[in-house]
């Protein structure tokens, strides 16, 4: 044991010695506002038994991680986000990542198939294929995966207000591969809270899209079990400016409405909670990082259990995703992009995702580039076969400091929950815009800092350089977008349009009732409807939500 007590120590050997170090004088503290000592010890634990009470991987309260073993039995899946200009084109880079070793897909759709617009629309123009690919019809689906066998593969889409319609495209797909849907493994993320708080691409108001999300867990308990039907994402709300705590409290609240509506639905909590996955972000603070994933599941089991009185372990377990930040990434010096992404995802891996995106250095730019991407990935491989930090379960379990920081993680996020519950719960709260203005708070917060020093950016803020010259971006051409709107026009000219009515008035009908919609989408996907037209049934039965002004 030391011969002295921590305070006595910090008086008599820490104080004096800092003294030396006036330029080192500043607050040191996390995203969150914790601050951070200059050493911890036991003290700092409140005696707490951790050897005890943190317990083991695979178990209750899954601090340590939802698998007994985790990266010694199976590596988390490698993921790279990819989708731009065409299906054809974006089918190439699926086939190049998967050759390089990427074990997953992440789909990213382009700006008018999130917000439900066909290409042809006019305010589509400029936009097919820029952040993702174009996906009009099933036609467009059919060319996406095109000598993928969906039977193999694990599939992410990151698709909101459509997901009900993407989804059905997959399945339709896939059955047209001869893959049966029970087979299909995937997550597609089905999130429509978030958008309303941080991203923006939302179609109709709340409550009827939350009818959409429920009708997907229905559906997929039936028939495609193994898919993971919502991936509840507190990454958009942390690129706005959340800090970690409002990550983890947000996502998890957010959470805790989706899990109310189905039981409210009828669904047995044990037969659809074990499909509920997760998306976060990881930022730079590394030791933060860890901690806050640690805190998020050790919190959500306790949710799950105590408040919903779950009583299978898989429905208590937070699995989720991580990617890389892609607000940290900067133009200057934008190959410091790099080691940013690598302290990232090696804190995802620390704190034990299941699943990982690592971003590229050109991301500040363009849409990734071939080179880059595949630096990414190899940051991710690099980590998994050369670090060592797969070898053992949670690593840093037991750090003074980690354990310090998982709690008043735990701590602060409930704080923000019990707040979320006053108000009504997470619909209302968004409602209310009150983590919309949290959130915008934390982001000015964060922007002054940078903006007066006292948040230091490399390159930006600090050790700055002239601007560099870029070459190899990737460049979107736009004869794309033509080839586009032919193939649209040919399918609209091929297709049966007297099936294509048909089943547009059973998905009416269907919406205007209380029927689960995902049959009339399966069958509007296969007689050729497009996102556009199906999602114009939508607007006249549900409306559409106004961007709220938060004050």
């Amino acid at each position: 044991m030391p011969s002295k007590s921590k305070r006595e120590w910090r008086e008599k050997v820490v104080e004096p010695t800092l003294k030396r170090f006036p330029e080192r004088q500043e607050r040191f503290e996390t995203t969150s506002g914790v601050e951070i000592d200059t050493v911890y010890t036991p003290e700092d634990l409140n005696g707490f038994d951790y050897v005890t009470a943190l317990g083991y991987p695979g178990e209750f309260p899954f601090t340590r991680g939802v698998q007994p073993t985790m990266y010694r039995g199976r590596l988390w899946t490698m993921r790279q986000y990819a989708g731009f200009a065409s299906a054809e084109e974006s089918n190439r880079r699926y086939r190049y990542l998967l050759e390089q070793g990427q074990t997953g897909l992440s789909v990213a759709f382009d700006l008018p198939t999130q917000i439900g617009y066909d290409s042809d629309h006019p305010i589509s123009q400029g936009e097919i294929g820029k952040v993702g690919v174009p996906i009009d019809t099933l036609k467009d689906m059919e060319i996406l995966f095109q000598g993928i066998p969906l039977d193999k593969v694990s599939t992410s889409m990151t698709i909101n207000s459509t997901a009900p319609i993407l989804l059905a495209m997959y399945i339709v797909v896939a059955k047209k591969q001869g893959v049966d849907p029970e087979k299909l493994e995937g997550t597609i993320q089905n999130d429509i809270l978030k958008e309303y708080v941080a991203r923006g691409t939302y179609i109709f108001p709340p409550r009827p899209s939350m009818r959409l999300i429920t009708d997907i867990f229905e559906y997929c308990r039936k028939h495609v079990p193994r898919w993971n039907t919502i991936s509840i994402s507190g990454y958009h709300m942390r690129e706005a400016g959340a800090t970690a705590a409002q990550e983890i409290a947000f996502t998890l609240a957010n959470g805790i409405a989706y899990v109310q509506a189905a039981v409210d639905r009828g669904l047995d909590i044990d037969a659809f909670a074990g499909r509920l996955s997760f998306f976060f972000a990881s930022h730079n603070n590394l030791f933060e990082e860890v901690a806050k994933f640690r805190a998020a599941r050790r919190l959500w089991a306790k949710i799950m259990r105590d408040r919903f009185g779950a009583k299978d372990p898989r429905s208590w377990m937070l699995r989720f995703h991580t990617q890389t930040a892609g607000s940290t990434l900067t133009a200057q010096q934008p190959h410091n992009n790099i080691i940013r992404t690598t302290i990232q995802a090696l804190a995802a891996v620390l704190g034990g995702t299941q699943s990982l995106h690592t971003n590229s250095w050109d991301e500040a730019y363009a849409t990734p580039s071939e080179g880059a991407v595949t630096i990414a990935l190899r940051t991710q491989q690099i980590l998994a076969y050369e670090s060592g930090i797969a070898d053992t379960v949670d690593p840093l379990g037991g750090s003074y400091l980690v354990e310090y920081l998982t709690d008043s993680l735990e701590r602060e996020a409930k704080k923000y929950i019990d707040k979320i519950d006053l108000l009504g719960g997470a619909v209302a709260a968004i409602e209310q815009g009150y983590m919309q203005r949290e959130i915008q708070e934390s982001s000015y917060r964060y922007q002054k800092e940078v903006e007066t020093g006292q948040r230091i950016v490399v390159g930006v803020n600090k050790f700055v350089s002239p601007p560099p010259k870029i070459e190899g971006l990737l460049r979107i051409n736009p004869e794309e977008a033509k080839r586009q709107l032919e193939r649209l026009a040919q399918v609209k000219k091929e297709r049966d349009n007297i099936k294509v009515s048909a089943a547009l008035k059973k998905l009416e009908a269907a919406a205007q009732g209380s029927e689960n919609t995902m049959p009339a989408f399966l069958e509007c996907v296969e007689a050729y409807a497009t996102i556009g037209e199906m999602c114009n049934v939508l607007r006249r039965v549900f409306g559409e939500q106004k961007e709220a002004i938060v004050v």
